[in-house]
């Protein structure tokens, strides 16, 4: 789930040609089974290294808190994913809690480099470790439980399929791997599906007849909580081979993020290069030839306890604060490449709420609007909820309840971002943890 911020840049670049066979890996894993560690995705990070891509001979630094060279994103036990899948039914109905020994498989873990580096080795680090684990453990099964309702969507998505039953079908699956019980486990935040310059925050309403075409470019953006430890990853699906560059170019610039973060990153810095990877792409869609752009005002962020958004953020321009990672932050590195203005405005009818985390008392007097309150703490508490998860409670004639828990600062609404009209946004994103030894990328995958 996205969050707004600012600034602006621009950098030049050029694309080429060849990077269509790796995006038969990147647009649509269409195998369960059929990638693994030793895939031809898993033997280069990201499409940066894909040697035939055109960039300017810029030299970029090292990085001296994330690591030398670009880690392989071969995942930790391998074998227990391998099991997890083999057991998995079809569509998946098993909960992930049921495939594994109470331990989840480990995300991609990268080591720090630079000042950091004595962390991997360090028996201090180690017991600061093993004290987290049931904190990790959280993480990693809603990772997991992820992992395998993309990789359903992933297989099912196409041309013509309506946005609201394809959000109903992966969201209740969700709930299904991850046991869903109110605010002890299940969805994070609404499904995001947003169309083609709609960068975030739409998901359909009731009475939304709203239909996935060939042309579209959807960014699909979905979490999942264990106890309030909530994973937030998104990637994009098109169809058409024209867009590649522009999904390529926001992948790299997630993949660049990713690897800049660590310990004692400055969030600047980072923004910094995740603007020099994006914008050395252009795409040429329907002829016309554009450079792809970072959308100057939407970030990366923090992530708390049942807090989505909590605090720091991570910019994908140039020109951000200094402020620095610490130990322990869990972090969502996401990235939008546009074709338009790159500057995004609230636009649209809302479908995304969320209760305000530090709202202090305030009278309500309407007693329709105490019981939605009610319903919305015993159900979300302080993570995002949308309309139509109101009337799956079997809440009705609550907008004006709604209103007046909105009016009130109670609860915030979260319009859809819109770019200009006519323009293509893609965003890809993942959710990292600074563990004391290690970077821990909870949500890679075969597919990205």
């Amino acid at each position: 789930m996205s969050e707004p911020s600012v600034d602006e840049k621009k950098v030049v670049e050029t694309e080429t040609a060849n990077d269509k066979q790796k995006m038969d890996d990147l647009r649509i894993v269409k195998n369960w089974e059929g990638l693994g560690p030793k895939s031809r995705l898993y033997e280069e990070f990201g499409p940066k290294e894909a040697g035939s891509k055109k960039k300017k001979n810029k030299k970029k630094k090292k990085s001296e808190v994330s690591g030398g060279d670009d880690p392989k994103p071969e995942l930790p036990l391998a074998e227990h994913v391998a099991k997890c899948r083999k057991n998995q039914s079809w569509p998946p109905a098993i909960p992930i809690s049921k495939l594994f020994d109470e331990r989840y498989p480990t995300g991609q873990e990268v080591e720090y480099g630079g000042a950091n580096a004595y962390r991997s080795t360090s028996e201090e680090k180690r017991e600061q470790d093993k004290v987290k684990e049931t904190e990790y453990d959280a993480l990693r099964r809603s990772a997991e439980v992820h992992r395998h309702a993309r990789m359903e969507l992933q297989k099912t998505v196409r041309p013509g399929i309506k946005l609201f039953d394809m959000c109903e079908r992966l969201e209740n699956t969700c709930r299904k791997l991850i046991e869903e019980s109110k605010l002890d486990a299940g969805l994070a935040f609404p499904t995001g599906c947003s169309l083609n310059h709609v960068a975030a925050h739409y998901t359909p309403n009731a009475g939304d007849d709203t239909v996935l075409s060939y042309g579209d470019v959807m960014k699909v953006d979905f979490g999942v909580h264990v106890g309030g430890r909530l994973v937030d990853c998104a990637f994009t699906v098109a169809f058409d081979e024209q867009y590649d560059n522009l999904l390529l170019a926001a992948q790299d610039a997630t993949n660049t993020g990713v690897k800049e973060a660590g310990i004692d990153a400055r969030l600047g810095e980072i923004g910094a290069a995740i603007q020099e990877a994006m914008e050395s792409y252009e795409v040429t869609i329907n002829g016309k030839t554009k450079q792809v752009k970072s959308i100057r005002n939407l970030t990366g962020h923090s992530i708390g306890l049942y807090r989505i958004h909590a605090g720091k953020s991570v910019p994908i321009v140039a020109g951000g604060e200094n402020q620095k990672m610490e130990e322990g932050e869990l972090f969502a590195i996401e990235t939008f490449g546009s074709t338009g203005r790159a500057h995004v405005i609230e636009d649209m009818e809302c479908s995304h709420y969320m209760k305000n985390f530090d709202a202090g008392f305030a009278p309500i007097r309407a007693a329709k609007s105490k019981q939605l309150l009610t319903t919305i703490n015993e159900n979300f508490g302080t993570l995002a909820f949308c309309r139509r998860w109101l009337d799956r409670l079997g809440e009705d004639k609550y907008m004006m309840a709604l209103k007046n828990l909105c009016d009130l600062g109670v609860v915030d609404p979260y319009p859809p971002l819109c770019d200009q009209r006519g323009s293509y946004v893609a965003q890809f994103e993942h959710t990292i943890l600074l563990r004391p030894t290690c970077k821990e990328v909870l949500t890679r995958g075969d597919d990205f």
